[in-house]
Parts: C-alpha cells; structure tokens; sequence
C-alpha cells in the first residue's frame, strides 16, 4: 500500500514521524512526544454471494468506486462484528435482502491496497429485495444473464466464474487468490 500515513497522533494531537521502533523492524508513523506508534493494517472486506434457487443476488453500485457497476453486496467489516455478521449487514444495507450464511468461500488478498476481502457464500430467504443506500438497482441473475462486462471489480468476476463452475460439480471448496495490481496504460 503506498503513501499512507498518520501525520498526527490520535493519542496527544502532536506531529508524527516515519522511523523504525526499537525492537520492530518496519518504518512507522511515531510521535516523539507521548511515544505512541500508529500501526496501519489492512482493512477487511466482507461480502456474500447471495443465491435464491438458481440465480445470485447482484447489486448495481450508487457510489464510487465503479459508480455503476455491478456487485456482490459488501464493504468493510466493522469493530464489534464478526465477519460473517458483517457480510449479513452489508446485505441488508445494500440490497434490503436477509441471507443465512453458509460457508466462507473466497479469500482474496489484495496487498497492493491493503485488503483483505472474504466472500461467503448464502442463502436468500425469499426473492424479496430492494436497493438500499449504496444500491442503484438489485436485481436476481441466472448465469446467462450476469453483466460480465459491467462487473465493478475483478475479485466479483472471479468469485461468481467460480460459483457457477463449482456449481455444476456440485461442490464449493473455499479458495484463496490473490490480487494483483492492474497495469498501467501509459
């Protein structure tokens, strides 16, 4: 992850600087006047491939980033979740819809923007749904009918090739991947 750093401390307001703590071996954000260290970890990112018989719930993005493109519904896990409630959560704030999660099904690390992203796979109740928030549209899909072309991100593509794959053997392995950054086109 590039350029990220804390230019002042949570903990007393006073300036920090890059240096390597005494006993650590990586260059941190420290404050030379209470002493504290700002860690920065990744962040988690929980989702879910909701199914209802033989379609997945895709949501159709209302915001930025890929403003119009279509999702699995997640976002970012938060303090006090696990991450299978906060893939329910995020479900419900983007696509109005309630799921039972079954099983973690894909890992993704994405180092190049400090993310972790997980999808489980699960269970839509009932057909009943609606955009939230975060949502320009929600809406079912069969395999035939996924908008490959217009998918927001590349760990979407990839889970939903493999749901459909693993589908026709009927089994669901959980997977890790790994994502790299895209080229430049300069």
């Amino acid at each position: 992850m590039t350029g990220s750093s804390t230019h002042y401390c949570s903990n007393c307001g006073h300036e920090t600087r890059k240096k390597v703590p005494e006993g650590d071996h990586r260059l941190r954000d420290v404050c030379d006047h209470c002493q504290t260290i700002h860690y920065q970890n990744p962040r988690v990112v929980t989702g879910c491939l909701p199914v209802y018989q033989d379609k997945v719930l895709l949501c159709k993005r209302a915001i930025e980033p890929r403003k119009g493109f279509w999702t699995l519904p997640g976002g970012f896990m938060e303090l006090g979740e696990t991450i299978e409630e906060g893939a329910a959560r995020e479900t419900r704030e983007e696509a109005c819809a309630d799921v039972t999660i079954e099983s973690l099904y894909m890992l993704f690390n994405v180092v190049h923007v400090g993310q972790l992203s997980a999808f489980f796979l699960a269970r839509l109740e009932s057909p009943e749904y609606a955009p939230g928030e975060e949502s320009l549209e929600v809406a079912l899909f069969s395999e035939d009918e996924i908008p490959w072309d217009e998918l927001a991100f590349s760990t979407i593509g990839r889970t939903l090739r493999h749901y459909f794959a693993d589908r026709h053997e009927g089994v669901f392995p959980m997977r890790l991947e790994y994502v790299t950054p895209p080229e430049r086109r300069d």
